[in-house]
């Protein structure tokens, strides 16, 4: 492996110090955080900043590459988002259109799962798939409350439901936009490409989790359903007001994610326009005291472990990054592939379906961005090489189901299981979740090969 190292000037690298390829010590320092994170003995969030702290602290990387690392888009689009289900859940909308979806169904147990899973589809090819499950997510809560059963199996169908209906468009998915907008990919080029493969994996993963779960909700008392078919939807709305309010500045938000994009505005800067304009109707009115006190309140609700762990592993991630490790296995790829298209993106494709199990499908997919461009000139220009970037979209979105790290949905449902007092672990979730996204990634594999080969 050759010396990967970029020189920092006359700063302090202990590195060179020790005489040690930098990319031994950025590889080591990942390598420690997954195998504590996997052992659960450890808070997430402790782990994420003391690893990032390493990386500075060792000399990888410089405190202004490390600020660089970060993904603000993505952490202003959790925040934001947070604070505006938090207002809006004050109103009991939630409860509402938990009540709604749950008779719709005549409140059978089964009935409710699968149909959460086809809502968090939807949502999350119209929405974004973390938007999707911040709001899915406490409606779940409330069901499963009422149902008097577990959430795990609910919240994992939501995981997964939410990374494969995000492949579906460009606004989709993170990973999504990134390369929409490196490649210059519209919104219909994906609906045309991304969304019938998503559609057939959506049926797969339905079908699957039906079967998985049929028994231990089939043993949920009928009583249970009984109760919550005598819930009155209409009185569940507390503060008709507020939601009115919640809901214009949701409409604004979307909007916002929609149309944005083409004028340079991030989703990150609408949630937190929205989360600014949402305290300001539904706070404004108060005493600076009581406004104060309500601020505070709603800032509490925010999952600062989520937050802080995404700091954290962006950091880490941009470590590795800058030791050329991420730029190192994409090279090999290439050279595997001995210049054959096909098999350069059944490479990408596998590869960025694994590691995006591994690593944050993020910071994984800005990696690969310049690798797939650097190809144009061996497959005969750029718009040879779209079926690469559908590879690495699809790759990267449905790898995103691996393992609670693969995608920034997977941990905001943690946060809100972990908060319910009803933690998902990580084992447990990869035991499940893994062998389901690689079911997934062969049958998406047959579609690459059969749409573009």
């Amino acid at each position: 492996m050759a010396d990967h190292s970029t020189s920092h000037g006359d700063t302090f690298s202990v590195p060179q110090l020790l005489g040690i390829d930098p990319i031994w010590i950025a590889t080591g320092i990942l390598i420690a955080v997954y195998a504590v994170l996997i052992t659960e003995k450890v808070n997430r969030a402790i782990l994420a900043m003391l690893g990032a702290s390493l990386m500075v602290l060792f000399g990888i990387i410089t405190q202004q590459q490390a600020v660089d690392g970060v993904d603000a888009n993505t952490l202003a689009l959790l925040i934001g988002m947070m604070v505006i289900v938090g207002i809006t859940s004050k109103c009991g909308l939630f409860q509402y259109v938990a009540i709604k979806a749950a008779k719709a169904v005549k409140a059978n147990p089964t009935g409710i799962l699968i149909m959460l899973t086809l809502i968090t589809a939807v949502f999350s090819a119209l929405l974004d798939n973390v938007t999707t499950v911040l709001l899915i997510a406490p409606i779940t809560l409330l069901i499963t409350e009422a149902l008097e059963t577990r959430v795990f199996p609910f919240f994992i169908a939501e995981i997964l439901a939410s990374n494969v209906g995000g492949t579906a468009t460009l606004i989709g998915d993170p990973p999504n936009i990134i390369i929409g907008s490196a490649a210059d990919l519209s919104f219909n080029q994906f609906v045309v490409n991304l969304a019938p493969i998503s559609a057939i994996c959506l049926v797969v993963l339905t079908g699957i989790i039906y079967l998985m779960n049929r028994k231990e909700l089939a043993s949920i008392p009928k009583s249970a359903s009984e109760r919550i078919m005598g819930f009155n939807e209409s009185e569940a709305i507390t503060d008709v007001v507020l939601m009115i309010k919640s809901l214009g500045v949701l409409a604004l938000v979307l909007a916002g994610f929609i149309l944005g994009h083409g004028h340079g505005i991030q989703p990150g800067t609408s949630a937190l326009a929205g989360a600014a304009l949402l305290m300001l109707l539904a706070y404004g009115h108060q005493t600076g005291e009581d406004q104060s006190e309500s601020v505070h309140h709603i800032f509490g609700e925010v999952e600062w472990i989520t937050i802080f762990f995404f700091g954290g592993l962006f950091v880490i991630v941009a470590g590795v990054e800058h030791v050329g490790l991420l730029a190192f296995f994409g090279e090999k790829v290439l050279e595997l592939t001995q210049g054959d298209m096909m098999w350069t993106a059944f490479f990408i494709f596998w590869a960025s379906g694994i590691l995006s199990a591994i690593l944050d499908n993020i910071p994984f997919v800005a990696t690969m961005i310049p690798l797939i461009e650097s190809t144009a000139e061996t497959f005969g220009g750029k718009d040879a090489i779209e079926p690469l970037w559908w590879s690495l979209a699809l790759g990267a979105c449905l790898g995103g189901n691996g393992t609670l790290l693969g995608a920034s949905a997977n941990l905001t449902v943690a946060a809100f299981a972990e908060k319910a007092k009803q933690p998902i672990g990580f084992i447990a979730f990869a035991k499940i979740a893994f062998p389901i996204m690689i079911l997934t990634l062969m049958i998406a594999n047959v579609y690459i090969w059969l749409r573009y080969f």
